[in-house]
């Protein structure tokens, strides 16, 4: 199998250098169908060796955005991005830029559902001319490839390390997070890829405990929503096994859910504990993120206050490829915890507390003498309209990934190894080959045949002779839970559906989602072991081009939606197509 796979894979490399549309083709089909039975190991060479031709510009555009769905691919059997995860992201940079110009143009050109990157044809390409003059082939060679590159991309920053990069990097994150909100509107992966940079921005929190007065500093990853951070909080800071807080440890099967696992149909429903505000009493939302969490003094601080009613939700991820953890990096002082309180605004009408005085002046923004006990029921008379708090309208907040459907509509269960990791599927069809794209193309010059120009914007596509890739679509799976995170201002909108409000007591189980864990648990950041976290500050989203969205007065698009950090396309069937070409029809 060793000598099979590696002769497979060279195959494919060979095809790629030499852009011949006879082999490529029937090269990426073998390399996917043996990659399932080949030792992580080699997995891991092959896909160290796919990042200089990702990101190297050695092969055709086309061909490009297809080795990068294979080295996605590898992603999701197992294997560590390495240096492809940061070349894929990259590349998404480039190449998002110049889709979000021809989106653009597009809106600007009559608006209407822009074409399905793989059904560009030389119309289109002949509308944004109009608007673009010599540049509208470069942009739509981006808009073709881009849902490839958006896929992989996806894949990548589900994985730690290639989130570390993206956050070490505050302009390469911004211009991801700009080109995401513009893209979003119209093709459903870049919503689930901000919702994944957003995940990058907030890995540090201050935590205080208003019934204890005490606090401490947690660090975190992989946290997909707010549900997740509140019951991997639980575990972490309550009871012996945790910082000691009273109150009831959760479930040990809630935990792994929100970790690695998948959820345990007999442990479904989580009870929570607290209700999340921030310093300033606003409440924190179980459906938003960490990074929702308002920043003080550079770090995000959260305060841990009685609920007013009972919570539940489900146990599961938000991003169920997405490894989840949170420990207690520290226990502050009494004297800091002290000042933090100082700052705090006290606590929801009936809500008991150690961390004030009644002696202290109401206006120190300390909170009101009370028991120093945790449980206690809210004061029936509170109504949590209050400084913007949210009437409870049930007992339960929907949450968590609920199971994926195929073509037949059943809930399938992804096991690993059951398939190619969903990323994958048969390249149908034929195509003439793709003519020369120029070395670089600047968007900000004057188009020889007049039309908008963009400053700043630089394009470099490879210069090599041949084709590229025919576009596989994408699995349109939904998403039943939080709400997504809101897209920037004047940002195409992508929006879950509302939650909806839940009957007394434990719902129904709607049905373990279909996810396994594909990958050996990470270890913490390097940022665990030196102590608190470097704080993570908001970034301001960085438009690339103006926002046609918010110009054009044209009909909204309605996209299908799925749970960010879910496989892209559905597995590689049997009896695929050797294409004959392999490039753009309309070229």
């Amino acid at each position: 199998m060793i000598d099979e796979f590696r002769a497979a894979f060279q195959e494919l490399i060979d095809a790629s250098v030499s852009t011949d549309p006879g082999r490529f083709p029937a090269a990426v089909q073998r390399v996917l169908q043996l990659a399932p039975e080949a030792p992580p190991s080699e997995r891991e060479l092959a896909l160290e060796a796919l990042g200089p031709f990702i990101g190297g510009g050695h092969t055709a555009p086309g061909i490009t955005a297809d080795l990068a769905v294979v080295a996605g691919a590898f992603v999701e059997m197992g294997a560590d991005p390495g240096p492809a995860g940061a070349e894929a992201v990259g590349l998404l940079r480039s190449v998002g830029q110049g889709a979000a110009v021809f989106l653009h143009a597009w809106e600007r050109t009559g608006g209407g559902r822009p074409p399905e990157p793989d059904d560009v044809t030389a119309a289109a390409e002949e509308r944004v001319a109009q608007r673009l003059g010599e540049s509208a082939p470069t942009a739509t060679v981006c808009w073709w490839t881009v849902r490839r590159y958006g896929l992989a991309a996806k894949t990548m920053l589900s994985q730690s390390g290639v989130r570390s990069t993206v956050r070490a990097d505050p302009g390469l994150r911004a211009e991801l997070v700009a080109i995401a909100n513009q893209l979003s509107g119209a093709l459903s992966e870049f919503g689930e890829i901000r919702a994944l940079l957003r995940m990058a921005e907030a890995t540090s929190a201050l935590v205080l405990d208003r019934a204890t007065g005490r606090g401490f500093r947690v660090l975190f990853d992989g946290i997909g929503d707010n549900f997740q951070l509140h019951t991997l909080l639980a575990d972490a800071l309550l009871g012996s096994d945790g910082r000691g807080l009273p109150g009831r440890r959760p479930d040990p099967r809630w935990v792994a859910a929100f970790r690695d696992s998948p959820p345990d149909p007999q442990a479904r429903v989580v009870q929570g504990w607290w209700n999340l505000v921030a310093l300033d009493g606003s409440w924190v939302r179980n459906e938003g993120v960490p990074a929702d969490i308002p920043a003080v003094d550079g770090e995000h601080v959260l305060v841990l206050d009685e609920q007013p009613f009972p919570r539940s939700w489900n146990a599961g991820r938000r991003h169920p490829m997405v490894r989840g953890w949170l420990e207690a990096d520290e226990e502050v002082s009494a004297e800091e915890a002290a000042a933090w309180w100082r700052r705090a605004a006290p606590a929801a009408t009936g809500a008991r507390s150690g961390a004030g005085s009644a002696a202290e002046p109401a206006g120190a923004g300390i909170s009101a003498d009370a028991p120093r006990d945790f449980a206690g029921d809210a004061d029936p008379g509170h109504a949590p309209g209050e400084r913007g708090e949210p009437a409870p309208g049930g007992h339960e907040e929907p949450s968590g990934p609920q199971p994926q459907a195929v073509d037949g509509g059943a809930a399938v269960d992804e096991g690993p190894g059951s398939d190619l990791g969903g990323l994958v599927r048969p390249y149908v069809g034929s195509a003439p080959l793709a003519v020369r794209i120029p070395d670089a193309v600047v968007f900000g010059a004057e188009p020889a045949g007049g039309g908008d120009t963009y400053p700043g914007f630089v394009r470099e596509l490879s210069g090599a002779d041949g084709p590229g890739a025919q576009e596989p679509e994408g699995r349109q799976d939904g998403h039943d839970g939080a709400d997504d995170d809101a897209p920037a201002p004047g940002a195409a909108a992508f929006h879950a559906a509302p939650p909806e409000e839940a009957e007394e007591g434990p719902p129904p189980w709607p049905g373990a989602p279909g996810e396994t864990a594909l990958q050996e648990p990470s270890a913490p950041e390097e940022t665990a072991s030196q102590g608190r976290a470097a704080p993570v500050t908001e970034t301001a989203a960085l438009p690339v081009v103006p926002d046609a969205a918010a110009e054009d007065d044209g009909g909204t698009r309605d996209r299908p939606e799925r749970s960010p950090g879910t496989p892209g396309l559905p597995p590689l069937p049997p009896g695929v197509s050797t294409s004959s070409a392999w490039g753009p029809d309309w070229r």
